[in-house]
């Protein structure tokens, strides 16, 4: 429980888990930010260095094919930096890509290689530095939670929104109803994530407001899927991962998860 009261325990995901070997998330969150202010001291423009995390993650013919854009001192020490400082949090992963059936071996999502969760944790700390500012200046301002951070002890009562689900706050201990008055409190409007095609939604979002500013509140790989549509679209994303990734699509039977709300709410001051 922390100060504010709300309960957290350790959760193991299918492919990662935020708390490692620690009873909180803290420590995670800490490292990740070390780890980013280290590559930042080799290679200070941030957009650059998101722009070389993301080749780092990249096949070796992409890299032959574009060598002359690519810094290889910096991708070979961020490859290994991550590799030494984050395997604790992705254990399970290396079982279970070897376990996968061949229908999904080619699934970009289920398929995450270990060193891809390991860029891909860098990739979110780095565009929420980069667009932070941006997010929180825009008009209309919305998050999408994922649908797994419900209170499984009972039936959820969320009704239809006008994009979305939205919670009514039936249980106190729901990480969807503390994530959504948090939100809220900031004038970000939450939305529970099911089965809405995210581009048709920021696209029409688009076309109703001046400006808009994404949340995403989801596991790893689906999260960084979402942040760079939105950039692509000139949509200024941030987002804060699930604690781990526990719901049907991963484990066969939905399980709660949870999220970091101290983190979240340092998102948004």
């Amino acid at each position: 429980m922390d100060e504010q009261g709300v309960k957290y325990k350790p959760v193991t995901g299918k492919t990662y888990s935020l708390y490692g070997k620690s009873s909180g998330t803290e420590q995670y969150y800490s490292l990740i930010r070390k780890l980013v202010d280290l590559f930042l001291q080799k290679y200070p423009d941030e957009k650059k260095l998101l722009s070389q995390i993301q080749k780092a993650g990249r096949g070796s013919i992409f890299r032959k094919l574009y060598g002359k854009n690519i810094d290889r001192s910096l991708i070979l020490f961020v490859r290994k930096t991550v590799k030494d400082s984050l395997s604790a949090y992705t254990k399970p992963v290396c079982s279970h890509i070897s376990n996968l059936p061949l229908s999904q071996k080619f699934d970009s999502i289920i398929a995450t290689t270990e060193e891809h969760y390991h860029l891909y944790m860098i990739e979110i700390e780095l565009i929420n530095r980069i667009y932070k500012e941006a997010f929180k200046k825009c008009e209309y301002k919305f998050a999408l939670i994922g649908h797994c951070l419900r209170d499984f002890r009972q039936d959820c009562r969320s009704v239809e929104g006008d994009i979305e689900s939205v919670c009514k706050g039936c249980t106190k201990d729901c990480f969807i109803n503390l994530g959504s008055h948090l939100l809220k409190k900031y004038n970000v409007h939450p939305y529970i994530s099911l089965t809405m095609d995210l581009k048709e939604l920021f696209e029409e979002l688009k076309d109703k407001h001046q400006s808009i500013g994404a949340l995403g509140i989801a596991c790893i790989p689906e999260l960084v899927s979402g942040m760079r549509l939105c950039i692509k679209l000139g949509i200024p994303p941030v987002g804060i991962p699930l604690d781990a990734n526990r719901c049907e699509r991963w484990m066969g039977k939905a399980h709660e998860s949870s999220f970091n709300l101290k983190e979240l709410e340092e998102l948004l001051k």
